[in-house]
């Protein structure tokens, strides 16, 4: 997978030493609590582990899950990732499959602007490698994400339950 640079960050494959880093990011339910319909922190250094190498296991030339790091520092911040998104059941999956953009960070690296600078590189590195189009899913509820999107250009296109069995807030962008 390759390695995404912005500014200050850095977007790189999660490696086996970050695992202290992701349990304490995941193991705390104020970065968790908005992702996915059932969220659950992590518990143990074998979880973060297992959910590094699910995230190294991406394989594409457009999608990949990150690490964001600081380019000063090389301090790791958080996550990000840009991969084909999970439908509800029920929801019918013709068609070409629709690719989603997310982050979450560390409560040490919030407002520092991060999240909209390592999404916007990753934006601009898959609309450079032909994708058309990316949308975001937040919760209702997630209003620094909400904000995220619009500070990237996204355009709110309302409420769906179309992704992840919950009711979600969508954004997208188009390439161009």
């Amino acid at each position: 997978m390759r390695t995404i640079a912005s500014d200050r960050l850095l977007l790189r494959p999660w490696r086996d030493e970050d695992m202290d880093f992701l349990l304490d990011l995941e193991s705390r339910w104020e970065v968790v609590r908005f992702l996915g319909a059932q969220p659950t922190v992590m518990n143990s250094r074998e979880e973060a582990l297992t959910s590094i190498a699910r995230r190294r296991a991406i394989d594409d030339p457009i999608h990949g899950i990150w690490a964001i790091t600081t380019t000063a520092h090389r301090r790791l911040v958080g996550n990000l990732l840009l991969k084909p998104v999970r439908l509800s059941a029920g929801e019918p999956s013709g068609g070409s499959t629709e690719i989603e953009i997310g982050w979450h960070l560390h409560p040490d690296a919030w407002g520092h602007g991060y999240a909209t600078e390592a999404a916007a590189a990753v934006l601009d590195d898959a609309f450079g490698r032909g994708l058309t189009r990316v949308i975001a899913v937040t919760d209702p509820d997630n209003h620094a994400s909400r904000a995220v999107c619009r500070r990237l250009g996204m355009t709110h296109l309302g409420r769906t339950t179309r992704y992840y069995d919950t009711p979600s807030e969508l954004f997208e962008k188009l390439a161009g």
